[in-house]
């Protein structure tokens, strides 16, 4: 079969420097991720050597503010360099995406000392964030969650267990919801807490279906002590910093899931443009094509509705009830182009020989992380319709 490279997404950007970006993602995305991709997952490697590279590059701080280390771009601009990275891998895409989701809490909430003290090192310094707020028993309803930062003077002692955390274990900083105060969201502050605070350990990472050079792992604080200069915002609102994040990750993971999809459609183009049965390419026959059709049309519709949300959330509009939209339909149809582009390469696509079995498996994934498919549909409906009547809490 004759090799049919991808041809680069099409992209409207709003500037040279933008264009430029899009390029040096391309070409780090070509030249050091893809390569390896397949291998260090199955091996369950993590390319931290990567994400200092992308730091270097400046493309691990894009959406933040220049002052302290960030690219100053709009959101547009970073999600279309994030989704070039998650077609490359999406361990890259998704990690990068989620550092950004671990900025946010300081970037937008803290006090200008705290940003001057530690912003430089989380956006350009080669730090690596997580982000923790769900916990075993607190998932889709982390308003409930256990954990715990008891006052002691001029500190916090925090105790309890997050789960499901991305880079859990080896990050260097951890933004962590806690509870200070009374049961339910008013409760709830953030705390900018150090990787390798006394008290703090990672789990071993969970043993995963797809995603495995990506750790996720529980972490565990057992009497981890923090100075109050490291909690973001006032006392009771880290809740609300936590849903802010939110929005703006959900975004992420909708660039993600796009980039994951035109991947899977790129290696259905290559193999059905190559493949012979009956005397001529499979691309010929009608069913294949309004399948690939399908997937292509899909995609730019996803890609389309991300960024309408991010340039609602550049404009400084509203922009949460996009957000919820755009993740909920890009990862569907992440999921759905895999699945498809498995069936195109038909006996090949389910062996490991080629990248769309492995696409599939990472695809789901995306259907649940910063909350799931059945979660959007509920903000979505709620911003149409109101809270629902019986709402609990």
């Amino acid at each position: 079969m004759p090799d049919r490279a991808p041809q680069p997404v099409d992209r409207q950007l709003p500037t040279d420097e933008a264009r430029d970006l899009i390029s040096l993602a391309r070409d780090i995305a070509q030249r050091e991720i893809a390569p390896r991709a397949a291998e260090e997952e199955d091996a369950g490697h993590f390319p931290r050597e990567i994400f200092t590279l992308l730091s270097r590059s400046g493309l691990l701080g894009l959406p933040y503010d220049s002052e302290y280390g960030g690219g100053d771009q709009p959101y547009e601009v970073y999600l279309q360099v994030l989704e070039e990275l998650a077609a490359a891998r999406l361990t890259v895409g998704l990690g990068v995406s989620v550092h950004s989701l671990s900025c946010h809490a300081l970037a937008n909430y803290g006090t200008k000392q705290q940003q001057v003290e530690h912003l430089p090192a989380m956006l350009g310094g080669g730090l690596l964030g997580a982000y923790c707020l769900s916990e075993p028993s607190s998932g889709s309803d982390a308003a409930s969650l256990r954990t715990k930062a008891v006052r002691d003077g001029d500190h916090w002692v925090i105790d309890g267990t997050k789960a499901w955390i991305t880079h859990g274990g080896i990050a260097d900083f951890y933004t962590v919801m806690a509870r200070t105060g009374e049961d339910g969201p008013r409760g709830i502050s953030a705390f900018l807490v150090p990787g390798d605070a006394a008290g703090l350990s990672g789990a071993a990472p969970e043993k995963k279906m797809g995603m495995k050079g990506s750790p996720t792992a529980q972490v565990h604080f057992d009497g981890v002590r923090v100075p109050d200069e490291r909690r973001i915002g006032e006392e009771g609102q880290g809740f609300a910093i936590a849903l802010s994040a939110l929005d703006s990750g959900r975004l992420g993971i909708a660039a993600c899931a796009i980039g994951l999809a035109q991947a899977a459609l790129d290696e259905a183009l290559a193999y059905a443009t190559g493949r012979q049965q009956f005397g001529r390419p499979i691309s010929d026959f009608q069913g294949l094509r309004f399948m690939l059709a399908d997937m292509a049309t899909q995609i730019e519709a996803g890609r389309a509705l991300y960024l309408a949300a991010a340039r609602l959330r550049d404009a400084g509009r509203p922009f949460a009830k996009q957000a919820a939209m755009a993740k909920l339909h890009c990862t569907d149809t992440a999921m759905k182009a895999t699945i498809d582009a498995v069936q195109v390469l038909g006996g090949y696509g389910y062996t490991a020989d080629f990248p769309v079995e492995r696409f599939m498996r990472e695809a789901k994934v995306l259907q649940i992380v910063e909350g799931t498919n059945q979660i959007q549909r509920m903000v979505i409906a709620r911003h149409l319709a109101g809270p629902e009547a019986h709402r609990v809490g």
